[in-house]
């Protein structure tokens, strides 16, 4: 094997100039910074900052292309690491630190024959003999990006480290073998487990860090008999992103319970409490925190609230133009109460938190009781549910009609005394805005009827209905057009006219989706305005199958058209759209 050989930015320019990446022109200037260049940087580094386009493609000479360009010049698998698919501490036990940073080499995964190696240096050879010698497995390097490996290479042995130091320190101090929920509880009790380890500090901050880098909107952790699972919910899909001791994904989430302000010691019954903190761009983020006890432990279940995504334009959340249009006027009437449904985890709170920062404006009183808060909001007054001082939402309703409101939202409607205060605080002049538990808008006049609420109160102060749903939207960087059956077609958009071409598409996978072919949701939306002929069909025996029938003749986009609709705009496929709309859309 020859000797090892780093890259030079002189070789790397050559031999862009010989494949007519660059012209000679872009080679003279690629390489005058190659003169005073830190060694330190990577070539590839270099080029990529130099921000200019391949004469080939026209597209941006990006970090990303050229390591494609070098992965097929050396003839080796291009590799983008997707930290999520890595078994971080199985391909961490594979070398130490020490010898990885060495040759700047990166294990990615393991198996019982092979162990693959990622690398942005092909010509640093002088391991392999080493470690196929030292390991007995057979070695298959990849090319990735330089950043990649060095910055993953950082965070995957300090996150392994942590665990395991971590995992030494709870044996040290806990009785071995603990594993059952009865014994658990004893040792928490007792005060052994360190939340202030600085290792257990430390998988906490990169836990963190990691879900924002990831777009998380929920991390999940999960004790097990041996290991605890630590799963992040991305798109709406949970994806497991790694694995540690049960003893030390306890001191894990009482480290996290401390800070959250939760009783660390008490595990025998549910918990919710809620943490500040920072995403990678500095921008304030909030978790909003519970726990619940199971066989092995505590499960905690952290949902993140990021500003930057939970309060967006109405457009931006898939909103049609019409539909901006219509809420606008509902939102804006003086008094009345505005209704908007769907299932957990549907995207209610984002579309209400939208919506009051909107209207929340220097001379209006924007006021709210919420189980929990949410996310802490300058804009308005909010205040929290607490069952157990007996601050309940009609208890909060009735102190907010003390505190001269505009404009009060609340939680959610979900027994007759919260709606009779929900009623009474529209009939005295406030614009209320609260959530309801329903399959569609049409199910909402009935379910306010099975609370309590009588027929002639809902016709007195019910201004309108949203019901909205949340659908994977096609990775822009990957989706690729394709036919669909005429016939599915006709019957989703029924009685819809498409007017125009169209074009579907299907999702592929890549890198920047994680091989699912979706990146990122939009939300589909069902919106009933009340009209006097609405208001005719609101009686003490309220059929919602009339209601609907009579909202559709009035022009009401059903959940499945503004599904078709998104299809056709190429956003989301047929089968997402199914997935989400009410069982009595179905085809």
């Amino acid at each position: 094997m020859s000797a090892d050989r780093k890259l030079s930015l002189k070789e790397i320019v050559d031999d862009l100039l010989l494949d007519g990446v660059i012209d000679k022109k872009q080679a003279e200037q690629f390489l005058i910074p190659a003169r005073s260049s830190s060694l330190e940087i990577h070539p590839l580094v270099i080029l990529a900052q130099q921000d200019w386009q391949d004469k080939k493609t026209g597209k941006p000479l990006t970090l990303e292309s050229l390591t494609q360009w070098l992965a097929n010049k050396v003839e080796l698998p291009y590799l983008r690491i997707d930290p999520l698919k890595v078994d971080v501490t199985t391909v961490t036990g594979v070398m130490s630190m020490a010898y990885a940073t060495r040759f700047k080499i990166l294990p990615i995964s393991v198996s019982k024959k092979k162990v693959v190696i990622a690398t942005a240096e092909p010509f640093v050879r002088s391991w392999e003999n080493e470690l196929v010698h030292v390991s007995g497995l057979l070695i298959e390097r990849v090319i990735a990006n330089p950043v990649d490996v060095s910055r993953y290479l950082n965070e995957f042995y300090s996150v392994s480290h942590s665990i395991r130091r971590a995992t030494s320190d709870t044996k040290a101090k806990q009785i071995p073998g603990v594993a059952n929920f009865e014994q658990l509880i004893e040792l928490g009790k007792s005060g052994r487990l360190d939340t202030n380890d600085e290792s257990v500090v430390h998988i906490v901050d990169w836990l963190l860090q990691y879900a924002f880098e990831q777009r998380a909107s929920d991390i999940h952790m999960e004790p097990r008999r041996d290991n605890g699972y630590i799963r992040f919910r991305i798109d709406g899909a949970l994806q497991l992103v790694n694995e540690m001791p049960t003893p030390v994904m306890a001191v894990v989430t009482s480290r996290i319970k401390v800070l959250g302000r939760m009783d660390v010691v008490e595990k025998r019954r549910p918990q919710d409490g809620r943490i500040k903190t920072k995403s990678p761009g500095g921008n304030e983020v909030e978790l909003r925190l519970s726990t619940m006890p199971t066989a092995f432990g505590e499960k905690l279940v952290m949902r993140i609230f990021n500003p930057d995504v939970l309060v967006k334009d109405f457009a931006a959340l898939g909103f049609s133009e019409s539909d901006i249009t219509r809420w606008d006027k509902m939102v804006t009437q003086p008094h009345g109460i505005v209704l908007v449904t769907g299932p957990t985890g549907s995207g209610k709170t984002t579309t209400l938190y939208s919506t009051l920062r909107q209207l929340a404006q220097p001379e209006v009183n924007v006021c709210t009781v919420e189980d929990p808060i949410e996310m802490v909001m300058p804009e308005f007054n909010q205040m929290q549910v607490q069952h157990n001082i007996g601050l309940d939402f009609a208890s909060g309703i009735r102190t907010l009609m003390r505190q001269d409101p505009d404009i009060i939202m609340v939680g959610e409607i979900r027994d007759r005394e919260t709606a009779q205060m929900a009623v009474q605080a529209a009939l005295t002049g406030h614009l209320v805005l609260s959530t309801l538990h329903t399959n569609d808008v049409a199910g909402a006049i009935p379910r306010l009827r099975e609370i309590g609420v009588p027929a002639y109160l809902i016709n007195a102060t019910l201004i309108g209905v949203l019901a909205q749903r949340l659908v994977r939207t096609l990775c822009p960087h990957c989706k690729t057009p394709t036919e669909i059956d005429p016939d599915i077609w006709t019957a989703l958009t029924k009685p819809w006219k498409m007017n125009g071409k169209h074009e579907f598409y299907a999702p592929v996978g890549c890198d920047e989706c994680r091989n699912t072919g979706f990146r990122g949701r939009a939300g589909l939306y069902e919106l009933m305005p009340m009209t006097a002929s609405l208001r005719h069909n609101i009686t003490p025996d309220t059929d919602a199958s009339a209601i609907r029938r009579q909202a559709l003749k009035e022009g009401m986009t059903q959940l499945r058209i503004s599904g078709a609709r998104k299809v056709a705009m190429g956003l989301t496929t047929i089968e997402e759209v199914m997935k989400v709309v009410p069982p009595d859309e179905e085809l």
